[in-house]
């Protein structure tokens, strides 16, 4: 299918042939979902730890003698039934990653690439390049009218739009690479290169 390029001063560029393949997908909600569910797992640090019985800072001598005294048998202050006690089965340092083929990780990164370009809320430019000048960038993104954009360059993003992009808030910018369902999405508008498209094209066939 054909799309329409622009420059970033809002000029066009001609047009881009998209490949059906890719962007002309119909979304599916369960296999986006499964994709982002992914992402967010790899990125949790899983660093959350608990004390338990061994570990708090008590001493083991039995609290009092183990008849006699009417009371339940108790050996350590540090059982959990007591407070500040250590704790049972709470959480432990681990990796929160599981599984998923590429095969997938590719079919999801088509659906979100296809949910965009249907929703309408896919802009394809010429390339991402300017001097590195936040003020004149800001003002062109403004009249863009893009809220909260990402920019998808090809392999390499250039240096000048990287440095301009830096201090704008709501305006994120990556290479081809790093193409990820969960940063499509969240985006209001996507934004590719004709270098991206053709980058993307060429990883995902």
């Amino acid at each position: 299918m054909k799309a329409d390029a622009i420059k970033l001063d809002g000029a066009s560029a001609g047009s881009v042939d998209l490949d059906d393949a890719i962007f002309g997908l119909e979304p599916r909600a369960d296999i986006l979902h499964r994709v982002v569910r992914w992402q967010r797992a790899r990125a949790q640090q899983g660093t959350h730890s608990t004390l338990g019985r061994s570990e708090v800072s008590y001493s083991t001598k039995k609290i009092y003698r183990q008849k006699g005294t009417g009371g339940a048998r108790h050996g350590s202050k540090g059982a959990p039934i007591f407070r500040h006690g250590g704790t049972y089965k709470g959480p432990t340092p681990r990796s929160h990653d599981h599984e998923l083929t590429k095969k997938f990780r590719k079919l999801g990164l088509k659906h979100a690439l296809s949910a965009k370009l249907k929703a309408g809320e896919l802009v394809v430019i010429e390339n991402a390049e300017t001097e590195a000048k936040t003020s004149a960038l800001a003002k062109q993104v403004a009249n863009l009218g893009w809220k909260r954009a990402l920019v998808i360059d090809g392999a390499a993003v250039n240096e000048g739009f990287a440095q301009a992009a830096r201090n704008i808030a709501n305006l994120d910018v990556l290479p081809s690479m790093g193409a990820n369902v969960y940063d499509i999405l969240r985006s209001d508008t996507l934004v590719l290169t004709k270098a991206a498209v053709e980058a993307l094209e060429a990883r995902l066939k």
